[in-house]
């Protein structure tokens, strides 16, 4: 009887979520609220309620631009377009009076980041700002969607409330972080939609193809892009959001079908230790204004007891150390338009309700806590400003004089985030690392983004908790591989900053020595060299590589430079030059004409140890098995950032393809069953080369194409029985989520031509790790004793990464497998590791065989 009555209870649950699967706009608004018939539902603009079609960006960003004409509550700003040239739009939504003076509004609300100024300002007469962002994730789709909800209701909604929301309130919407993704998603589920819904988990509607929707077009999260500022949906958005610098910043996300709904805080144990309580406190108070409205809806929710706020670089945690406040929802994904859950058929009009629910309740708490959001970002600054001036370290000083490009990229993010910075007056000397005006920057602490900035410098290496959502470390000064020092009282003094860099400029290069009638020649060490010698090669000019180091022209050349006959070219002395001179100058780099071959030391410029190169036609496998991030991160560097045109072939049409076309082979972190080893084998014997990072490797060491052997951990002994209830817990701290090793380089080798130091940090996410190899020739990366440098490891994971080899090459024939186990172009901001990748692609074919043959005893 009891079964009987479950499965009544149930049909009756899923056929009153089936049928909110049509539901009409009443489902979804405020009962007790009239709404101006004047203003279009999104029906009346789209064809369409909302929730009986995914929208698509195209539709979103119509109704967007409709109700910006007809309404006076709102102006609509593109403030960038993504990869795909599709527009980013913020909508400014408050009361019309707020509007007449909104530029006054918002630079008075600025002055509350200003300690100087901020305590003349009277909050109880300020107007709160909001920032609501929908979508990051392109397949987390009902926040996008209720986004339409959320623009109508404020747009449309009457009566006293909304006048005093309005006018105490600025309402900044952001209604598609992520349009490539959004529309990826769209045009799947809408695709695979029937007359009838299917909630069939196992319908290809809930199915969707590699590389899936949550990322941008180059397959990054975009959620973990708010620090790193690699994208442009990432830099437009930040713009506008320190133009605003808002109080209260909502993130709406999903998740698994099964769960519920998520409102942070998060875990407590997990948030920065920079971010400040109070913002906690704030959180847990808004917290209960959702609660509220979702009881008051009837929709299972919780919260504090997953996620974190530790890495910066999330929307949600980024307004943290900000002096705002993040507020992370995520709501159980429907995945499509209704699938079956264990909580029921979970509809997607159920999922875009939940999310329009609280935005409203986001709202009702800023109006309501309006006076305290509004001091704690008053305070925030002031504290942050007061605690800067108690520290040791008063600034950072970061350069590289020798790479000046990679310098340059840091401080171009560095004040994307509104940090001052500064070139120094005169070459500082801090350690044994000179610091000149012209390649190093400095970064007082003394200014109100302190916070931010420590964020972004220090290195941490002990933590409250040992479980992260995301990564723990993101020093970015090791990101980069730049030479980097904390000054302290007694080594800084404000006399020793020179200019202010409002617009850092990447240097200009040039071609010393004029037009040469013998050659030129081009050091490695330069981020932007593989874009000049892509370039070259791009016209058909033949470059040559130096695998030993030379002098000429009263300078010293190391190895890995790059060499360029004038003679049996296809272009004329005059051409070559132009062509020369202006990559040069594209790139930042310096090219010497070389009057002589007769090098003044070293090898001669015709030895035989400058050997040929060729140039490198690259494909990248994709599709299903593949880490789509890795891909991505691997394909932008290639594509976006160097101009190397990269084909992408899917694992599935691997057997089929003639492989003679390419010379490199990149497998991203993943799985590989599918693949032909003895077709991949044949075609490496034929003087060809595969780069395998992550996961990869294993597959390439099960099937015989690489000899790399992994560490083994040692047995636990056996111990006394645990409490289950630990068992998440102690699994997780084995988990490295991704920390920051030292490394040592072998800086004759090929994979390491170009660096000038044998240090060079690299970022660990997993724990695969290798022996190094016997042959005593084939260890060009090795971890070193004491490898650690920022972010979380256990003690047992510490042992293995210790003395490990970070870099494996095996000959196969005449080619080449390169292993790599960690990601040397992670999230696209590791400027650092990037010329281990590089150099696998152009001097992979150089490595010699003796160099990489099997282990022998």
């Amino acid at each position: 009887m009891k079964k009987l009555y479950a499965l009544a209870v149930t049909a009756l649950l899923m056929s009153c979520q089936w049928a909110q699967a049509q539901a009409t706009l009443s489902y979804y608004l405020p009962k007790d609220v009239t709404y101006n018939k004047s203003i279009p539902t999104p029906q009346q603009v789209l064809g369409y309620e909302v929730g009986e079609w995914h929208v698509s960006h195209d539709q979103l960003v119509a109704y967007m631009r409709y109700m910006d004409q007809v309404s006076d509550r709102i102006t609509i700003a593109e403030y960038g377009r993504s990869h795909e040239n599709r527009p980013l739009y913020l909508l400014t939504i408050t009361h019309p009076d707020n509007h007449k003076n909104i530029e006054q509004l918002k630079a008075q609300h600025k002055q509350l980041t200003d300690p100087a100024n901020s305590g003349k300002l009277d909050i109880k007469s300020m107007p709160a700002v909001v920032w609501m962002g929908y979508s990051v994730h392109g397949n987390e789709p009902s926040g996008s969607n209720a986004a339409l909800l959320a623009v109508y209701h404020l747009a449309a909604a009457q009566g006293p409330e909304i006048d005093k929301l309005l006018k105490e309130t600025i309402v900044l919407i952001d209604p598609s972080i992520n349009p490539d993704g959004l529309n990826r998603f769209a045009s799947w589920v809408n695709t695979n939609r029937g007359k009838n819904l299917v909630t069939d988990p196992n319908s290809s509607e809930f199915s969707e193809t590699w590389p899936r929707a949550r990322t941008n077009h180059y397959w990054f999260d975009l959620n973990r892009d708010w620090l790193p500022l690699q994208h442009p949906e990432s830099r437009g958005r930040l713009a506008k959001f320190h133009e605003w610098k808002p109080n209260l910043l909502t993130d709406h996300h999903e998740m698994g079908t099964n769960a519920t709904f998520f409102f942070q805080p998060g875990i407590p144990s997990r948030n920065h230790p920079l971010s400040p309580e109070n913002a906690f406190k704030l959180t847990q108070k808004i917290g209960n204004y959702h609660a509220k409205a979702l009881d008051k809806i009837g929709s299972l929710y919780y919260t504090e007891e997953s996620y974190d706020d530790f890495y910066y670089g999330k929307g949600s945690t980024y307004p943290d150390v900000n002096g705002a406040v993040g507020i992370l929802f995520e709501q159980a994904s429907s995945r499509g338009h209704a699938q079956e859950s264990i909580n029921g058929v979970l509809t997607f009009p159920f999922t875009i309700r939940n999310q329009f629910v609280t935005t409203l309740s986001s709202l009702e708490a800023a109006n309501a806590m309006r006076e305290e959001l509004l001091a704690h970002q008053r305070d925030f600054y002031k504290q942050s400003l007061n605690e800067s001036k108690k520290v040791a370290t008063k600034a950072y000083i970061f350069g590289s004089e020798k790479d000046p490009a990679r310098a340059y990229h840091l401080a171009e993010i560095i004040r994307q985030h509104q940090i001052e910075i500064y070139k120094p007056k005169e070459t500082i000397k801090a350690g044994n690392t000179n610091y000149s005006p012209e390649s190093a920057y400095i970064v007082p602490l003394e200014q109100p983004q302190y916070k931010l900035i420590e964020a972004m410098f220090e290195k941490r290496t002990t933590f409250k908790d040992s479980l992260f959502y995301d990564i723990s470390a993101w020093t970015f000064p090791l990101a980069f591989d730049l030479e980097y020092t904390a000054l302290s009282g007694k080594n800084y003094k404000l006399t020793q900053l020179g200019e202010k860099v409002t617009n850092p400029q990447l240097p200009t290069g040039k071609v010393t020595g004029g037009q040469s009638s013998y050659a030129y020649a081009f050091e490695w060490k330069d981020y932007y060299a593989p874009r000049v010698l892509n370039t070259l090669f791009n016209h058909g000019i033949q470059a040559k590589v130096a695998t030993d180091t030379f002098s000429g022209n009263g300078k010293s050349f190391g190895y890995g430079t790059i060499v360029i006959p004038v003679a049996g070219q296809p272009v004329s002395g005059a051409e070559l030059y132009k062509l020369l001179d202006e990559a040069a100058k594209a790139n930042g780099i310096e090219v010497h004409a070389m009057q002589t071959g007769l090098s003044s030391a070293g090898i001669k410029l015709g030895s035989p140890m400058m050997l040929n190169l060729r140039k490198p036609t690259i494909a990248l496998l994709t599709g299903d098995g593949v880490n789509s991030n890795d891909a991505g991160e691997a394909w932008h560097l290639l594509d976006n950032r160097f101009d190397i045109k990269t084909s992408l072939i899917t694992t599935d049409n691997f057997n089929r393809i003639n492989l003679s076309r390419y010379n490199v082979l990149v497998m991203a972190d993943g799985n590989y069953n599918s693949l032909s080893k003895d077709k991949l084998r044949a075609w490496v014997q034929q003087g060809n080369t595969v780069i395998g990072m992550g996961d990869a490797i294993k597959w390439l060491a099960e099937n015989g194409l690489s000899t790399i052997s992994f560490k083994q951990a040692e047995n636990e002994k056996a111990t006394a029985r645990k409490a289950y209830a630990s068992l998440d817990s102690e699994s997780g701290a084995q988990v490295i989520g991704g920390a920051i090793f030292e490394t040592t380089l072998d800086l004759t080798h090929p994979l390491a031509y170009g660096y000038t130091d044998k240090q060079l940090p690299i970022f660990r996410s997993n724990t695969l790790f290798l022996e190094p190899s016997k042959n005593p020739y084939a260890n060009p990366v090795m971890y070193t004793a004491n490898p650690l440098m920022a972010g979380y490891i256990s003690k047992q994971n510490l042992q293995q990464v210790k003395n490990s080899a970070a870099v494996a090459v095996t000959a196969i024939g005449s080619g080449k497998v390169i292993a790599m186990p960690d990601n040397p172009n992670f999230r696209a901001f590791w400027y650092g590791t990037n010329k281990l990748f590089l150099n696998s692609i152009f001097f992979g074919q150089i490595i010699s065989s003796g160099s990489a043959r099997a282990d022998e005893e």
